[in-house]
């Protein structure tokens, strides 16, 4: 495999190879791989000296800004207070100079007491422990070697946790699911113990040695697990599962949050108690030796074990799993499964999952029982738009406080005074965002302009007192012999490259402006005057030609219209979206477009850098191809804006579908499908209305689409169907 080597963020050390119960599912004691026996009991002084200072060394040249090491056996609570205490002394004196160090323990909790509990919390080690639920279900596996039971020392250890002192260090439980227990009962006794987290975990299993699948159910793990998740969803999720909060944030788009599950990349590495580094030990229930490779903290460091090809393997996100996994709709979400549980002796683990039948009903069980979400409409996408300016400009000022000058000081508290509706109005406009993001980006590039960034938000403040009538008197830069104000117009002051300072009077809705050589007075910004441009406006859309920051479109802008040619271009805008609204059924472009901005070639609309609502139209199209134009860019208008506040998709890139036109990646076939249903829609074109339908299939198909974007492409479906019966009827 090629590619930078993924570095390791999480260690597990073994401080102790044995244990004192008998579970006779453990994956260490009772699977095939039996190297535990030639072992040492505890982990050495030279063992945790070498990986303390292996740690160190990896999470310095890798710059990691944080690692977790688990203390693991085992048991390793047998290893006794005065070794673990080594252990967490020699870990924290060599990591934690270098980078931030989460240290954890599972444990089953027997030997758990004050003694341990009081270590852990002078060196901040949180607590997992292993409980399989009630008594009768902790008691079907987690034994002692003499058939007594474990769980009444569970439950006291538990209660020590419990206690306000020592809650803190409570990392949560873990259950292994066993199907002969009652997955109600087993979630109410584990909730009803308050742990601030549960892990359901399948039992560790191969195509080699597959598990227990009692009755003739497809997927009883499954069903195991919706009971499980009813019931946590019936009262209220008040103690968070991960393995249902990984289902559902992968079906909203965002990270699995468990190794067992999703594509991101392996990261873990096992320090065993003779000081071998091994790959994760649940790989022991494949077969002997599995988990080995070879290297030690006494002769290597852990880029080695990084390089290694069974790491490596383990690291290669979709490419890593086999060809019918990578054909999966829920892949994005099962991630192929655990590693582990590939494992067969003829293809090794090149295979589904030995639970594949399981996650897919796990994965499309909580998916239906999900509500999709509402997609947002224009008024919603207009609020998160402007909540994501004022965002980007508190940003701004963050970096520019007290970097500024008094100049940004001066003009930020005055704006900061204004804020109301005016100054809504005036952060919303679509090119806002072009000039925060430029701004924002100077600065992280080392070529801050603070004079350049308080002359644009003077502008805004300007226009904002404008707008409520807020009486203002305020000192605005201008240039190329204009001053422009956002939402309002732009005053001609000068000769073209000429540039200055103005002082600006707001007076009720009207303001004036002197500089050197005259004074102006604009008593109606909605109005224009020999030397003041508004905005125009026509049917609900503002044409733009005057905007500084309207070049963003990737073609060429025509110099600023003639207001008689704006009003003309904006009266057939306005009746092409007539044209649109009148159509059976009609196809008006959607609400996120508010603002026009006129391109001087081309055919095609153009949505650029820059905010909520704009679009760049060509001038001169004819009647039907400003219709065609308007319809794909309000679409386009209305994705994008989507795009900014919801994730219809994930993993954008990594696979191609087919499509009428070509294979494509997710984002391109959902915005050319989202685009072409409205277009051929309008036009009645039935064969491209008939091309469109293998799309809509390829993007129901799509892994990729989150619930977000499944709603959406069954809101596309319903489009594309409504269109063809209207077709037919014709």
């Amino acid at each position: 495999m090629t590619g930078p080597l993924v570095p390791f963020r999480e260690i597990v050390l073994k401080v102790h190879s044995r244990c004192d119960l008998a579970c006779d599912h453990c994956y260490v004691y009772e699977a095939g791989d039996q190297t535990w026996r030639e072992q040492p009991r505890a982990v050495s002084d030279h063992v945790i000296a070498h990986t303390a200072r292996r740690l160190a060394e990896h999470a310095e040249k890798h710059r990691l800004p944080s690692v977790s090491v688990i203390l693991h056996g085992g048991e390793p609570l047998l290893a006794g207070p005065a070794r673990l205490r080594r252990v967490c002394e020699e870990l924290t004196a060599a990591v934690t100079p270098v980078t931030a160090l989460d240290l954890r323990i599972h444990t089953n909790g027997v030997l758990l007491g004050p003694p341990y509990l009081d270590l852990f919390e002078e060196f901040g080690v949180q607590v997992g422990i292993s409980l399989d639920g009630d008594r009768a279900a902790n008691d079907r596996h987690r034994r002692f070697a003499d058939g007594r039971s474990s769980h009444p020392q569970v439950l006291a250890a538990v209660e020590l946790l419990q206690q306000p002192r020592y809650r803190p260090l409570f990392l949560g439980l873990l259950c292994t699911v066993d199907l002969a227990n009652d997955p109600v009962a087993v979630h109410d006794a584990l909730v009803e113990l308050d742990p601030p987290r549960i892990d359901y975990l399948l039992p560790h299993a191969t195509w080699a040695a597959p598990p227990a699948r009692p009755g003739d159910a497809p997927a009883p793990y499954a069903d195991w697990l919706l009971a499980a998740f009813d019931r946590w969803d019936e009262r209220g999720r008040t103690v968070p599962v991960r393995l249902f909060d990984s289902v559902l944030s992968t079906l909203h788009g965002g990270p699995s949050l468990t190794e067992s599950l999703g594509l991101a990349p392996a990261d873990i590495v096992v320090v065993e108690t003779d000081g071998s580094l091994e790959q994760v030990d649940s790989l022991k229930t494949a077969y002997e030796g599995a988990a080995a490779t070879g290297f030690s903290v006494f002769r290597d460091d852990f880029d080695a074990v990084a390089a290694h090809p069974g790491v490596r393997a383990r690291q290669r996100g979709l490419a890593g799993v086999g060809e019918q996994c990578r054909r999966c709709p829920v892949v994005r979400s099962c991630g192929g499964g655990h590693y582990t549980h590939r494992y067969s002796a003829e293809g090794g683990f090149d295979n589904p999952s030995v639970y594949c039948p399981d996650l897919m009903a796990l994965v499309h069980g909580i998916e239906a029982r999900t509500p999709a979400p509402e997609l947002p409409d224009a008024e919603q996408l207009a609020a998160s738009a402007l909540e994501l300016n004022r965002l980007l400009l508190a940003r701004l000022h963050g970096v520019l406080d007290g970097r500024g000058g008094p100049a940004w000081a001066r003009i930020w508290e005055l704006t900061t005074s204004l804020d109301g509706p005016g100054l809504d109005a005036a952060l919303a406009t679509p090119y806002t965002r072009g000039w925060l993001l430029d701004a924002l980006a100077a600065l992280d590039q080392g070529r801050p302009d603070a004079g350049a960034t308080a002359r644009r938000l003077a502008a805004y403040t300007v226009a904002a007192a404008v707008r409520d009538g807020a009486p203002l008197t305020l000192p605005v830069p201008w240039s190329d012999g204009r001053l422009h104000l956002p939402t309002l117009g732009e005053l001609r002051l000068a000769g073209p490259g000429t540039a200055g300072t103005a002082e600006v009077s707001v007076r009720s809705h009207g303001f004036s402006v002197r500089n050197a050589h005259a004074e102006h007075r604009v008593p109606r910004p909605d109005r224009p005057t020999p030397d003041w441009r508004p905005l125009t406006r026509v049917d609900g859309l503002v044409v733009d030609d005057l905007d500084p920051y309207r070049d963003c479109f990737g073609t060429p802008l025509p110099p600023r219209l003639d207001p008689r040619e704006a009003q003309e271009w904006g009266r057939r805008v306005a009746r092409a979206r007539a044209r649109l609204a009148g159509a059976v059924p009609p196809w008006p472009p959607p609400g996120p477009l508010t603002t026009l901005t006129p391109l001087a070639g081309g055919t095609a609309p153009v949505v650029g850098r820059h905010g909520f609502g704009a679009l760049g139209l060509p001038l001169g199209l004819t009647d039907r191809a400003l219709d065609a134009a308007l319809l794909r860019g309000g679409r386009a208008a209305t994705l994008r804006a989507l795009l900014d506040v919801a994730d219809p998709y994930d993993m954008d890139g990594a696979w191609r579908h087919p499509s009428p036109w070509g294979p494509l990646p997710v984002s391109r076939l959902l915005a050319a499908t989202y685009e072409g249903v409205a277009v051929a829609a309008h036009e009645g074109d039935a064969g491209t209305l008939a091309e469109l339908g293998p799309a809509l299939d390829s993007l129901e198909r799509a892994a990729e689409l989150t619930v977000t974007g499944r709603r959406l492409v069954q809101t596309l479906r319903q489009e594309w169907e409504e269109a063809s019966r209207a077709r037919e009827h014709r």
